[in-house]
């Protein structure tokens, strides 16, 4: 019989009333693995209930306590990262080290908000007035969800809930129905590290879970990382109750190569960039835009990189570990496969066809090896939508302006890079690139925790990015407190004065 994937509330697994499943399957087979329990209505109203009855304990509880158990959660998924590792693997596809580098850039903002007292300190002003002194203090919203995708089950939600609890939010993750057991093994680690009952919650399942964050009253907050259209969505639904949003959406993220970079470097970087996690990362570099006269040279180092490629199982204990792994499911595979063939129905040059890759497992896998596309055009469809697989493009450029041109007239903002040991062309395009994240000579410029991550136009939903200061400052609201305390000796004449307060 499948296991069923359960939810998480109370501090215990919790079933829940619907009996409606969804299989779980292991990419690399092809093979249903387990069955994940999807809410109703009323799971997701009693997962959120007991989010909403912890919170108050939780927003008293001392900030040495609230941190204490940070650390305490910091230091078990350090010594066990392995084991997150393994479950993402098996769930996700993505190959064994590549999800240990997931929980360990997650486990940074865990780092980030052991720290978190300092940036919760309110400022004073003394005597303003006579006798009158003013404070800010910042306080926990309530109950903070969290709807997570499936390509970074682990790294994505420590984006948001490190710094929701630090800070004395109670949290409700709902993770992606396709990988939904990383989020149960977080909720027993934080029962590990001590935090009370309530305050870690999931819940697995759809759509319907995810309205029911968004319609929820006693849901103050979402959190949200997913393709642009349902960022949209969840950022007019949820605002328009009243709720603080922060809605992540999708990417197209360009890498221009000017003439005088180092062609090798930027060739290993365009491949790690485009190819690592299957290209299913919102901060995968999907088009190279190489600045003639040096295209036909990086498209052959690129090309000769990409066929070196291994693709295959990426579990733990294989005599070579795999660099790519499979796409999450079959219907993604067939999606990403059909953008192949537009790009060669609309006329690009198909450098390697990762229809035809070798790979290294089963034949039920959810294969698709790395494929390089030259020529390419921004009428094509390959260029205009985001594949979110490992597909790559190259789009030649006559000049700087014109590669410049060409990224800010897309529609996405999300990251960017460029190479060159042109510092002046760096700066400049540091300036005038209207990208949310940019890298000189870095393909993935995905920020360190204490700054914040995010991007411009139709990638965010929202004023606020993702962890850093503004990841405080979401999870938190400002109170202003205006005091005033008279020494009876020092009391000045009474009386009525209806005219606007003075500061004197």
């Amino acid at each position: 019989m499948t296991s069923v994937i359960t939810h998480w509330a109370d501090g215990a697994p919790y079933a829940g009333t619907s009996t409606r499943v969804a299989d779980v399957t292991d990419p690399a087979t092809g093979r249903v693995s387990g069955a994940v329990a999807l809410a109703s209505e009323q799971d997701a109203g009693h997962v959120i209930a007991s989010a909403a009855s912890a919170a108050e304990g939780w927003r008293s509880a001392t900030l040495a306590k609230r941190t204490r158990i940070v650390f305490r959660f910091r230091e078990l998924l350090n010594a066990r990262k392995d084991e997150l590792a393994s479950i993402i693997t098996a769930e996700h596809g993505k190959v064994h080290s590549d999800a240990v580098g997931e929980v360990s850039r997650g486990q940074e903002v865990v780092e980030f908000a052991c720290g978190i007292a300092h940036l919760l300190k309110g400022a004073e002003s003394r005597n303003v007035s006579t006798g009158v002194d003013v404070h800010g203090v910042r306080q926990p919203l309530g109950v903070a969800g969290i709807v997570s995708p499936f390509n970074f089950p682990a790294m994505v939600p420590m984006w948001f809930f490190p710094i929701a609890i630090a800070a004395g939010n109670t949290v409700v993750l709902k993770p992606s129905e396709k990988d939904p057991s990383a989020a149960l093994w977080l909720a027993r680690l934080w029962k590990e590290a001590g935090l009370p009952d309530g305050v870690f919650n999931v819940l697995q399942g759809d759509k319907v879970a995810v309205d029911a964050l968004l319609a929820h009253p006693d849901v103050a907050a979402i959190s949200f990382v997913g393709s642009t259209p349902v960022a949209e969505h969840v950022y007019a639904e949820a605002s328009r109750r009243g709720k603080r949003v922060q809605a992540l959406g999708g990417a197209k993220n360009h890498m221009l190569v000017l003439p005088d970079a180092d062609l090798d470097l930027a060739a290993d970087a365009a491949v790690s960039a485009g190819y690592g996690s299957a290209g299913e990362r919102c901060m995968a570099i999907s088009v190279l835009v190489a600045v003639e006269p040096v295209a036909d040279e990086l498209v052959a180092r690129v090309a000769e990189r990409t066929r070196s490629l291994l693709v295959g199982d990426g579990a733990a204990g294989q005599d070579r570990e795999a660099d790519m792994g499979p796409l999450i499911t079959e219907a993604h595979r067939d999606r990403v496969a059909s953008f192949i063939a537009s790009g060669q129905a609309a006329g690009a040059r198909l450098v390697v066809d990762g229809r035809d890759a070798a790979v290294r497992g089963e034949d039920g896998g959810f294969w698709l090896g790395p494929t390089l596309f030259d020529h390419v055009t921004p009428d094509m469809e390959i260029y205009r939508e985001e594949i979110f697989g490992p597909v790559l493009c190259v789009v030649r450029a006559a000049s700087y302006e014109e590669a410049l041109r060409l990224v800010n007239a897309n529609p996405y903002g999300n990251g960017t890079a460029i190479f060159t040991n042109d510092g002046g062309a760096a700066r400049r395009f540091e300036q005038d690139v209207q990208v949310g994240m940019v890298g000189v000579n870095v393909a993935v410029p995905v920020p360190v925790a204490y700054h914040s991550f995010g991007g411009w136009k139709r990638s965010l939903f929202g004023d606020t990015h993702a962890h850093g200061v503004e990841g405080v400052h979401f999870f938190t609201r400002s109170k202003v407190v205006t005091t005033r305390w008279i020494d009876p000796a020092d009391r000045p004449a009474g009386g009525l004065d209806l005219g606007f307060p003075r500061n004197d």
